[in-house]
């Protein structure tokens, strides 16, 4: 089961919770099912290498990372 970002839309609180794929968890607040999915950053890695999956431009050290890359002129 995957980890889901959500909120409460009665009491505005944000939790995580474990959830299959059409299920919709209560507010651990205030126990309510009005909640909403958030979209979250993933957290995720990649290889065997342990680099971070990342969507920003490498840092300035490094080589470009491809034709199109964020820091070529």
């Amino acid at each position: 089961m995957p980890l889901f970002e959500f909120r409460c839309r009665i009491c505005d609180h944000q939790f995580e919770q474990l959830v299959g794929r059409d299920e919709r968890p209560a507010c651990p607040q205030c126990a309510e099912s009005a909640v909403e999915k958030l979209m979250s950053v993933s957290a995720g890695r990649m290889g065997t290498s342990g680099l971070p999956i990342a969507s920003a431009c490498p840092p300035s050290d490094a080589p470009p990372c491809s034709p199109h890359c964020c820091r070529m002129p």
